[in-house]
Order: C-alpha cells, then sequence, then structure tokens
C-alpha cells in the first residue's frame, strides 16, 4: 500500500501534466479547442477518465501483487484532450508537434524528478532527523522517473492511436498513411493482443524505457537513501 501510494499521485499528476502539454502545443499551432472545453488545464478532475485513470491503474497494480513489491505494474491513462488538426496553421508540423508535446514533458518530468531525488538525498545527509520522511520521498521522486520514462516510450509506440503513429504517419505515402491511420479503431485491440502474447516484442519496444531508468537510478545511487522501486 505504501509504494501504491508513492506512485499514484506521480502517475496522475504525469499523466495530467501529458495531456496538458498536447492541449498547449495545439493552441499554439492555431487549434483553440481544448481551451474552449476548459481542459487546458492542470486540474486533474479535467482530466481524470473513470476506466483508465482509476480502475485500471488500480487492478494492474493490485493484480501484479503476486510479482513481489519491487516488482508491480501501474499504468493508466488520462481523458485524451480534444484536438482539431483542421485548425493548425501547417497541418503536418502541428500534427508532429502537438503529438510529441506529451512525450517531450514526460521526459522533461523524469529529468527534473531525477534532480529532486539527488536533491533530497544530499538534504538528508544535512538533516538526519528526517531521514525517513526524505527517504519516502525521494522514493516517490524514482517512481517519477521511472512512470514518466515509461509514458514517454510508451506513447512513442507507432500503434494508432499513439503518439507514435501519428508522427509515422506523416512519413508515410499518402495511400499507405490513410489505411494506417484507419487502424486507430482497433488500436486498444493491438496493444492488448501485442502486452499479452507478444511480451517479447512488446519489452523490446519498452527497451528504452528501461535504459533511462537504470541510468537514472545509477546517477542518483551515490545520493540514494534506500533501494529504487523496480532493483529491489
Amino acid at each position: 500500500m505504501q509504494e501504491f501510494f508513492l506512485a499514484l499521485p506521480v502517475l496522475l499528476f504525469s499523466m495530467v501534466a501529458h495531456e496538458y502539454a498536447h492541449g498547449y502545443a495545439a493552441l499554439r499551432q492555431g487549434d483553440p479547442t481544448a481551451y474552449m472545453l476548459g481542459r487546458l488545464t492542470l486540474n486533474p478532475l479535467k482530466h481524470i477518465d473513470p476506466f483508465m485513470t482509476i480502475l485500471l491503474p488500480l487492478v494492474m497494480w493490485f493484480g501484479s501483487s503476486a510479482l513481489g513489491p519491487g516488482n508491480r505494474v501501474v499504468f493508466g491513462g488520462a481523458k485524451p484532450v480534444p484536438v482539431n488538426p483542421r485548425n493548425y496553421r501547417n497541418f503536418r508540423r502541428g500534427d508532429i508537434i502537438v503529438s510529441l508535446a506529451g512525450i517531450v514533458t514526460n521526459l522533461a518530468l523524469a529529468l527534473i524528478c531525477l534532480v529532486l531525488a539527488i536533491a533530497i538525498g544530499l538534504v538528508a545527509g544535512a538533516i538526519s532527523p528526517a531521514a525517513g520522511i526524505l527517504a519516502l520521498l525521494q522514493r516517490m521522486m524514482f517512481w517519477g522517473i521511472w512512470i514518466n520514462v515509461l509514458l514517454a516510450c510508451f506513447n512513442l509506440i507507432p500503434i494508432p492511436p499513439l503518439d507514435g503513429s501519428h508522427v509515422l504517419y506523416h512519413f508515410l505515402p499518402p495511400a499507405l498513411g490513410l489505411r494506417f491511420r484507419a487502424l486507430s479503431q482497433y488500436g486498444f485491440l493491438i496493444l492488448l493482443m501485442l502486452m499479452l502474447f507478444f511480451q517479447g516484442l512488446f519489452s523490446i519496444l519498452l527497451f528504452p524505457a528501461i535504459l533511462l531508468y537504470v541510468s537514472a537510478v545509477h546517477l542518483a545511487h551515490p545520493f540514494a537513501l534506500m533501494t529504487p522501486p523496480l532493483l529491489m
């Protein structure tokens, strides 16, 4: 339960920031849809989806309890921010920028969490009575690193409607691109099949997230107050 309550706030904020970035980038590209619908906000209540934001993370977290406290799985998603690409001043450039905005935001948040994890370790060395509380706070930052690199790399997978598919679409021949985008209605099913029956391939697709997390933990290791999540 401690791990759950440390990871959940970071997951929620990271998903909300991801969606906010899409809406803000769309506004800068000429599409005010998210702003007009009140979705250009960091208020989590505006971005919560009952299934993707609440039920799915709970089921995955407690359903993976058999894997051990250091290997629990938590994943979810926020309600997608509505955008209208027809409003972009330049459709191709706007769609690519808006699609990558959430990914860039998650990578930036992972870097911020890394800096904070190191800073907390330094502060704990100077204020030893608060080391216990600071250790939990640092652990939350480690969760922040993992969750954000995972969200970034997952969304880069070129399967519609994930962000990576929007980028790939613009590098395909027009006819093939249209057929590729038509897969979006089956996207969730394809991802589910990939995760359940092609776990080796799915692991390869997410290997960059593992590499980034391990590299970040390596940098923060001299300042770690306890073993980081997923490495126990």
